[in-house]
């Protein structure tokens, strides 16, 4: 048996490489965001009144439950938490 090798977990668990794209950014969002709450020490409840959100999607972000979150709202998060969002753009190998 050979094994097949892929560039990210999302490109072995997707159906197509945008799919895999699509969860490899809000996958990377995410952390920043996740990273950011612990690293700032804020509570749930804090966090929660700086993004605009509720306390449990907080909860959801901090659980890792990326099905629950959009690009967009990822992206406005970041900007109220007080962090710039860059984007890079390669060609695929």
């Amino acid at each position: 048996m050979t094994g097949t090798s892929f560039d990210s977990v999302w490109d072995a668990v997707e159906d197509t490489p945008a799919e895999a794209a699509h969860m490899r950014i809000r996958s990377a969002l995410m952390m920043a965001l996740h990273d950011h709450i612990e690293r700032t020490g804020l509570s749930q409840a804090q966090a929660a009144k700086i993004l605009g959100i509720t306390q449990p999607r907080v909860s959801d972000l901090m659980r890792g439950k990326i099905d629950l979150f959009a690009i967009d709202s990822l992206v406005s998060m970041l900007a109220a938490a007080g962090l710039q969002v860059e984007l890079r753009v390669a060609a695929a190998a």
